[in-house]
């Protein structure tokens, strides 16, 4: 039990790591283009995608560089979509602060509560749902079973 304990906690700080990295892409991408004058949604999308494209290499090669890697462009796509999903709740969180309270409170469309919103409330509930899914989904690792019996989950060492 220690030993699997040990091993999910070494890959958390893994993907921790890539996502830290990825996460500072998005900040800097997201605020370059809204200090340029790009709408909020469409500059949290760019930098999403970019920032996305990193992550996916960072997981892919030292995160679960031992999971199952059987073909590249189903694997990015898989990953890409539970991004997009990962996405759509980032850019709920910067809609309902910036267009729906910030209606009522104008100090919601500054760029610094775009920042709140998108990039670190959005991004916490993003990263909670991409960890479980990239583990489920995405990095799998090959488990020797019955015939017919697979796993949907990665095992740990």
């Amino acid at each position: 039990m220690r030993a699997r304990l040990r091993a999910l906690v070494r890959e958390a700080s893994k993907f921790g790591t890539v996502g830290g990295a990825a996460f500072a892409v998005d900040l800097i991408i997201f605020n370059l283009l809204r200090s340029n004058g790009s709408e909020p949604l469409s500059a949290k999308t760019i930098s999403t995608i970019i920032a996305t494209t990193l992550a996916f290499l960072g997981n892919r090669f030292w995160t679960w560089r031992d999971g199952a890697h059987t073909n590249l462009a189903r694997q990015y796509t898989t990953f890409f979509v539970l991004n997009a999903i990962g996405l759509g709740i980032a850019l709920s969180c910067l809609a309902i602060s910036h267009y729906g309270l910030g209606h009522f409170w104008p100090a919601l469309r500054s760029q610094a509560a775009d920042n709140i919103a998108g990039q670190f409330v959005g991004t916490a509930i993003g990263t909670i749902f991409r960890f479980w899914s990239y583990r489920k989904f995405v990095f799998r690792t090959n488990v020797e079973q019955s015939p017919g019996v697979t796993s949907s989950s990665p095992t740990l060492p």
